[in-house]
């Protein structure tokens, strides 16, 4: 007989872990140790599910970077135990919590799967039931006893992302997050397609490596018309900031004024990471194609290219968590280190 494909869910909180009281009307926390009883369609996968969930459900707005850490551990800790993980998370952050995961889990060969959902579990029209077993499927597809999925995704609504690729676009449709500059990784219809040569390919097995190390000294500014010196002094003489992303217009560009440049300079020279990032749902930065880039360029700014926010603000507090030089600091942010950017 073939062995069974091992899944552990992950509870972080969120939407999909509430089920609704009918005599009260309010929503509780979902028992995931009944879960086959309450989703007896998981009965139907060829695989065998546990379960791991917070002592205390997250709600995903107060995420941060210790419970990042946390659900890193939980990976690290069952790894050799089991062939796939899933992390069940609030949708509000779940972008940038897979885009964090990615960096954090180093050589990683098992899939890392987040979902959620926009209704609980228990609700009439739940997106919940769908998202929580196509997830599990996939985190347990294998071909000749390797994983075929071997990087974090995010799956939603019918389709699985790459995780550092995504960005939540709606707050009330079920199909809440796109990735407009990578193609999904699976399709869910009448069959599940899994477009392989969109997938990470690794080169060769390695030991997985847990980065728990992360630096929060770190900023996101967004261009407005309208926007000053005073609010661009205030963010880039914060106490121990380390980096800055500054969300540009179009691609990749920012008003000419002289204060911006001297301000940005200025920052620059005392060590302060500058990153360009389009503001754009979709596109990339190309810095030099306009006038209104150019002075970035010459700068130095370091170009964020097709990159996400979510993907930027989680790969600083990374790269910053592991002491990369500053001498270093741009090449290496500039290249794709899961997949997150061209």
């Amino acid at each position: 007989m073939t062995k069974k494909t091992k899944i552990l869910l992950i509870y972080t909180g969120g939407t999909i872990g509430m089920i609704k009281d009918y005599k009260t009307g309010a929503l509780r926390a979902f028992d995931f140790g009944k879960l086959k009883k309450n989703i007896p369609e998981l009965m139907q996968l060829d695989c065998e599910i546990s379960s791991h969930s917070f002592e205390t459900p997250i709600d995903s707005s107060n995420i941060n970077t210790s419970h990042w850490v946390s659900i890193s551990e939980t990976i690290e800790d069952n790894y050799a135990q089991y062939d796939g993980f899933v992390v069940l998370h609030g949708s509000d952050t779940m972008s940038y919590s897979a885009s964090a995961l990615s960096y954090m889990l180093e050589n990683l060969t098992k899939p890392v799967i987040f979902t959620g959902s926009q209704l609980p579990i228990g609700d009439l029209r739940t997106d919940a039931k769908e998202n929580l077993i196509t997830s599990v499927q996939i985190a347990a597809l294998q071909a000749k006893g390797v994983s075929v999925i071997q990087e974090v995704g995010l799956y939603f609504e019918y389709k699985l992302y790459r995780g550092n690729r995504t960005t939540k676009f709606s707050a009330e449709h079920f199909q809440a997050f796109g990735s407009l500059n990578y193609p999904p990784l699976a399709e869910s219809g009448v069959h599940l397609n899994v477009f392989k040569e969109y997938l990470l390919k690794p080169k060769k097995k390695k030991t997985l490596i847990v980065h728990k190390n992360l630096d929060n000294n770190v900023a996101i500014l967004k261009l407005f018309p309208g926007f000053n010196e005073h609010l661009l002094r205030a963010v880039l003489e914060t106490p121990d900031l380390k980096a800055v992303i500054i969300e540009t217009y179009g691609s990749g560009n920012a008003p000419t004024d002289s204060w911006l440049t001297e301000n940005l300079k200025k920052a620059i020279k005392k060590g302060i990471h500058i990153i360009n990032v389009t503001q754009c749902s979709g596109g990339s930065v190309i810095m030099g194609q306009y006038e209104t880039s150019e002075h970035l360029q010459k700068l130095q700014v370091i170009n964020g290219k097709d990159i996400t926010t979510e993907a930027a603000i989680t790969k600083l507090m990374y790269l910053l968590g592991n002491g990369i030089s500053n001498k270093l600091f741009k090449t290496v942010f500039e290249t794709s280190l899961r997949g997150e950017m061209v």
